[in-house]
């Protein structure tokens, strides 16, 4: 039928008008799925995949509810931060003179002039940031764990278990069997099959490899290009900020290393974009050129292809600006981080939105503009699901490729930006009806296929969980102020009643200005300033250790190490016994499937024992009484079973 209206047959189901009514409309997005009518109507592969989507989307609720509240925290304590008040405070933050944060160009800054950009910071790098990191740690098992057990639910209903390996192992690729000129016998199926030499297998995966490392190396030439635009255009953004009256009233609010990082994640953004057209073809004919046999064996090596070089983009593009180039606000690097994540991430799931909703219709309504007003009877119902957007061997592809990437943003950085959680979700409630919507009434009805789990991508979902406990613990340690404000709290704070007063002092060293070499020094110093504070942990000029490192920074340093390898192994710890403790299989339905496989046993048992007896009553001497005993020893055993 047609997605809007009934069959004109009273007999008809109008499967498709039900699941546009009832799922495809974003006023049902408080509804639950009807994953029978989708696995009926689309076949398991999909099924599994919108079971998969939403079971996820449920997940993250619980992981946006804890950002929030860790975020509200950081809001509703900014006025209690010491570090923003002593930045602030004219008498403090007014009276140090910062280093011009380039050569020649740039100038002499007052510290207070980061206020508003030290009480932002303060939002998502606060005490809560660590508690959310490790919350997020073990979030990410719990997920995994309990989907692993309504993977093995949907399985059991569907009526998939063992279904990949009898079936989709086997069956050859067609573009791998038109393209093979050599065949030899599968051993296991006992068939002629498509067969690629040796030689010529070892030659295809050298190109292969050698392909991949050629664009992971314009992933990093590209990362080289961003640090180097940020180093070029800080000083013009410094000086047109200078000079430019219309920019006064926003002075304190857009700074120059602010404007360098917004706008750097702007290129980063784009890049992203650019290279993702790029990967998505070099994937699919990497896997064409390496001729890999099977369809699971294709289905891997574009998904496994893909997934690397997404992954070095997103550490690319989030890492890139998060305090490792150029210098950070004093009140800490995370804001810049948080600046990134933020960018990257919104304007991928809005324009991957604008992709799969806007693209096709504008694709239909163009294709469809001829015939529109033509009566049924002459440009028929089939004739315009046949004229529709089709969906495509790697539509699902996509599709989980879209969702991963968004989990890599939520896990492996999520220390960075406690509301990641949150926007995924808003997104996500989105991305549901989307796909719906566009497959309901924009694509063609795909052909459909069977699959009794998520495939290659469970085992990257579980490399991400692991790798995003490494990644946290290096933010929090090495991005995050947390670190350094809990060494001088402890070890070198001085006043008893406020411990963290000082801290800001502490942690800006002194540079005496006659020690510029010419070629650095600015052009420029009105106030003849005689010396400049900036961001580390070194002697002063007049120290016998001039400009080395203080003890200060080698106990910090120490305390970062220390605090990686605790967290490292205490996540850990919880994940694993976690995991551990919750299996894979719920009970009730291991209960099931053994159950059935006792019953099968037991009917073809007793099918063969009417046989024997049949024979035995017949006289038929081929029917031993070894035989009868062997029958009744394998129901018994079937039984025990």
């Amino acid at each position: 039928c047609q997605y809007w209206k009934k069959a004109s047959d009273p007999n008809c189901d109008s499967e498709r008008y039900t699941l546009y009514m009832e799922w495809a409309r974003f006023l049902r997005f408080y509804k639950e799925q009807p994953l029978d009518l989708i696995r009926k109507y689309y076949g398991e592969k999909i099924g599994i995949y919108f079971a998969w989507l939403g079971f996820y989307t449920e997940m993250l609720f619980l992981a946006a509810v804890v950002g929030l509240i860790c975020f509200l925290y950081g809001l509703f304590t900014v006025d209690e931060n010491m570090s923003s008040k002593e930045i602030c405070d004219p008498a403090i933050g007014g009276e140090i003179i910062m280093c011009p944060l380039c050569d020649r160009d740039c100038e002499y800054w007052r510290l207070n002039t980061t206020c508003v950009s030290s009480r932002y910071s303060h939002m998502f790098d606060n005490v809560a940031t660590l508690f959310f990191a490790i919350f997020m740690g073990i979030w990410v098992t719990l997920f995994l764990e309990f989907w692993k057990r309504q993977q093995a639910r949907l399985k059991y209903e569907w009526d998939l278990v063992d279904f990949e390996e009898e079936q989709l192992q086997l069956q050859l690729r067609p573009e791998y069997e038109a393209k093979c000129t050599q065949k030899k016998r599968n051993p296991v199926t006992q068939e002629t099959e498509p067969y690629l030499p040796l030689t010529s297998q070892a030659v295809r995966f050298c190109i292969s490899g050698a392909t991949v490392l050629f664009w992971v190396s314009l992933i990093i030439a590209s990362m080289i290009a961003v640090i180097v635009y940020r180093l070029a255009v800080y000083a013009a953004f410094a000086s047109l900020m200078e000079n430019t009256q219309t920019l006064e009233p926003i002075s304190g609010l857009l700074t120059p290393q602010l404007a360098t990082s917004v706008t750097a994640s702007c290129l980063n953004f784009v890049i992203i974009m650019i290279l993702n057209f790029f990967y998505e073809r070099i994937a699919i004919w990497i896997t064409d050129m390496g001729k890999q046999g099977y369809l699971l064996e294709g289905k891997t090596c574009k998904e496994s292809l893909k997934i690397p070089l997404n992954t070095i983009k997103v550490f690319r593009a989030v890492v890139l600006n998060s305090g490792t180039v150029g210098a950070c606000d004093p009140a800490g690097c995370l804001i810049e981080m948080t600046t990134q994540l933020t960018i990257v991430m919104a304007g991928k799931q809005i324009w991957g939105n604008i992709q799969e909703a806007i693209v096709p219709w504008i694709c239909n309504w163009w294709g469809h503009r001829k015939a529109r007003n033509n009566p049924e009877n002459l440009y028929s119902r089939w004739e315009q699901d046949h004229d529709l957007q089709t969906f495509g061997a790697l539509g699902l592809f996509y599709e989980y490729l879209e969702m991963v990437i968004q989990f890599g943003f939520i896990t492996l950085f999520v220390a960075s930006f406690p509301l990641a959680p949150l926007l995924a979700l808003m997104n996500n409630i989105l991305e549901i009806r989307v796909d719906s919507w566009k497959l309901t009434t924009q694509y063609r009805r795909p052909v459909a296929a069977k699959a009794h789990s998520i495939g290659v991508w469970q085992e990257i979902l579980n490399g991400m969980a692991i790798l995003s406990v490494v990644t946290n613990a290096f933010i929090v340690a090495f991005t995050s102020d947390m670190i350094p404000r809990l060494v001088y709290y402890y070890a070198y704070s001085e006043n008893e009643d406020s411990p963290m007063s000082g801290y800001i002092n502490n942690s800006l060293s002194v540079f005496q200005i006659s020690d510029f070499p010419e070629r650095n020094e600015p052009n420029k110093n009105p106030e003849n300033f005689v010396i400049c504070r900036y961001r580390d942990y070194r002697y002063p000029p007049d120290h016998e250790r001039k400009y080395l490192h203080t003890m200060q920074f080698w106990h910090i340093l120490a305390a970062k190490l220390a605090f990686i390898i605790i967290m490292e192994h205490v996540v850990f710890i919880v994940k694993f016994f976690v995991a551990w403790m919750i299996p894979d299989v719920p009970a009730d339905v291991k209960a099931k499937i053994k159950c059935e496989k006792y019953l099968t046993q037991k009917i073809l048992h007793e099918y063969e024992l009417e046989k024997l007896k049949e024979r035995l009553c017949q006289g038929d001497n081929g029917a031993t009484e070894k035989e009868f005993i062997a029958t009744e020893g394998r129901m018994e055993l079937s039984r025990a079973m």
